[in-house]
Formats: structure tokens, C-alpha cells, sequence
């Protein structure tokens, strides 16, 4: 740019300049503008101009870790410093610059609080591992809602118990739990049970009644709904069913008549994805062997009769022999392996 001006000023033409220095005389406007110096490529990275000093980072690092501050939350330094008549940084920035320095930890003499991942629970086969959850149903008055309790089994999808209540209680889980087992047929010591951390689920009316009847309790982590997934996802399927009322239901009777459809509905005629599209009462039953055993008889019939259309194996309708419940890192990487050889 020095060169240009310097030739335009002697009485040469910008054009003929630039063009000698092989750039364009629109590249060389662009960069006369205000900020045609900076580098505004969508990946640059920019340095923001109002970026602490090495010598203020320092600083906020040196009274963080001083004797007075050293075992306080940035949350409570801020406000502390503040009423000296000091200002290092904001809240935010305090918590950035200790956590990139690896000094964002728990403080204290106590333990800081850990959430472990709940434990593996494989199912092998129908009533051995159940999932149970609480859901709102809104009625027809904003503010009031009906609270439906379902229980399922994770191996064949089954609602094996449900039951809709006013409120929520440990009372009426409990209640729910005793009926369901008896419509099951179930033995002391045969079913781990697994739900979030609510109220209801952590109740000592249901923990008690658990006990008594021989099933083992396992809970999410706080707030983490991918710890109980088959759950998750039955709700999402009951609600957005085309039939569900999105207005909310009239009565607590309406809402009843409504799930106990639904439920006949999802145990004997919804043909679910994650089971090989068969019924969960097909796969509760074990009739789901025959029907894909003989879907298998007629793909491989199919490929015999023009093999041209295959260029593999036909395709896969065996059920998993295992479902699992939260599984650990081994049987993800195990699994991931399993589906990279299916592929190949």
C-alpha cells in the first residue's frame, strides 16, 4: 500500500500500479477501509480487545489463591471483594480463569458430592428388569394435572402396571407395585426395579413394600433422563399419539378409559421398532420367534429366487438375547465392536 501511494503520488495510475504488483484495484480499496487490515475469515480466530493482561490474569490467580480466598467459591470472592471497593473480573471470568487453570475444585474439608452412573441390569428375558416413571396429564383446567403411574418391562417393552391418580405419593406407587407383581405371577428375588430419583420413588412406603416383596430398587442419577430411557421414550410415544387429547382430559375417569386403550393398544397391536416390529406381548410371550423365524424363511426365499437383488445377506431378524439398562463402558465398546463386524 506504501508502494501505491507512493507511485500514485509521483503521477502513475492506480490501476496500472496495482496491476504491476498483481493485485486487484478492488483488493487494494478494500484494504484502504477502516478495518480492511483485519482478517475477517469465518474460522479467524480474533483476539477480543478487551482481554485480561498476563499481568491482571496473574493478579486474579494470586487472590484467588491468597489465604483468604483460597477455600471460597468465585460465587462468594466477587461479592467479597466488592465490599473492599475491588473489582479483578466478573463471576463468570473468575470461574473461567480458575477452571482453566485446573483450581475450579471442591474446597473444603468435606467430600465434594458424586453422582455415580446407576449399575448395569441386563434382562435375558420377560420380568426381570422393570422401568417405572410418573407422568403429568393435563386436564382441562390450566394448573391441574393427573399423574399416571406406568410400569414396564425393559426386555419385551410391556406396560406390565399403570395406574392414573390425582397425586403423587409413595402410597399409591406402592400400591401399584403390589398389583402389578400379582397380575405377573412374580417370586421374591425376580425383578430389579429401576425409576428416577423422585419423591414417590424414594419413599419409605415404596422401599418398604419392595422390600417385602423381594424386588431390589436401582435409581437414576438427579436429573439425568437418559438413565431410565424406556420410560422416557413410552411417554413421548403415549403423547404424541394422533388420538392423544392435546387439550388435556375432562375428567379423572376420561383419563383412565384413555390409557387403558392406549395400553391394549401398545401391548398386543403396536408393532414396535426397537423389537423387530413384532407386539410387546408377542415378545412378553416368546410368540415373537415363530412370526421372525418364519419373516426369515420368506426373505430367504426370496433372495433364492433372484439372488441378482442381494448383494448381502438378507435381512437380520433376530431379537438381542440381552437388553440392557444404563450399560457401562465395556459393553458399549463391545457392542460398537459387534455392530462394526455386522456391517463389514
Amino acid at each position: 500500500m506504501s508502494l501505491i501511494k507512493e507511485a500514485c503520488k509521483a503521477g502513475a495510475r492506480k490501476i496500472k500500479v496495482c496491476k504491476l504488483l498483481q493485485i486487484s484495484i478492488r483488493t487494494y480499496e478494500r484494504w484502504s477501509l477502516a478495518d480492511g487490515l483485519s482478517d475477517k475469515r469465518a474460522l479467524a480466530q480474533h483476539i477480543p480487545a478487551n482481554k485480561l493482561t498476563t499481568e491482571e490474569r496473574q493478579a486474579i490467580i494470586k487472590i484467588a489463591n491468597s489465604a483468604e480466598y483460597c477455600d471460597l467459591p468465585p460465587c462468594k470472592i466477587i461479592p467479597m471483594l466488592a465490599d473492599k471497593q475491588i473489582y479483578i473480573c466478573s463471576e463468570s471470568t473468575l470461574y473461567r480463569i480458575l477452571r482453566e487453570e485446573k483450581l475450579l475444585n471442591h474446597r473444603g474439608k468435606s467430600k465434594p458430592k458424586t453422582h455415580h452412573k446407576p449399575k448395569q441390569l441386563d434382562a435375558t428375558g420377560p420380568n426381570q428388569v422393570w422401568s417405572w416413571d410418573i407422568s403429568y396429564l393435563k386436564s382441562h383446567v390450566a394448573g391441574i394435572y393427573f399423574y399416571l403411574y406406568l410400569t414396564m418391562d425393559i426386555y419385551s417393552r410391556k406396560i406390565v402396571g399403570w395406574t392414573v391418580q390425582a397425586h403423587e405419593s409413595s402410597e399409591q406407587a406402592a400400591a401399584l407395585m403390589k398389583q402389578t407383581c400379582l397380575d405377573e405371577a412374580i417370586d421374591p428375588g425376580q425383578v430389579r426395579l429401576h425409576s428416577d430419583n423422585g419423591s414417590p420413588m424414594k419413599g419409605a412406603t415404596l422401599l418398604v413394600t419392595l422390600q417385602q416383596l423381594g424386588i431390589a430398587p436401582s435409581f437414576s442419577r438427579p436429573a439425568v433422563s437418559n438413565d431410565n430411557p424406556y420410560s422416557e421414550a413410552m411417554f413421548k410415544t403415549l403423547k404424541y399419539r394422533p388420538i392423544y387429547p392435546g387439550k388435556g382430559f375432562a375428567s379423572i375417569e376420561e383419563s383412565r378409559i384413555w390409557v387403558e386403550n392406549f395400553v391394549n393398544w401398545y401391548n398386543t397391536e403396536h408393532l414396535h421398532s426397537g423389537l423387530k416390529f413384532v407386539t410387546p406381548e408377542q415378545r412378553h410371550t416368546s410368540a415373537d420367534q415363530k412370526i421372525l423365524a418364519n419373516r426369515k424363511i420368506v426373505y430367504q426365499a426370496a433372495k433364492r429366487c433372484n439372488p441378482s437383488r442381494w448383494s448381502r445377506g438378507v435381512r437380520n431378524w433376530d431379537q438381542p438375547s440381552i437388553v440392557t439398562l444404563n450399560p457401562d463402558k465395556s459393553t458399549i465398546a463391545a457392542n460398537s465392536e459387534a455392530s462394526i463386524c455386522c456391517n463389514t
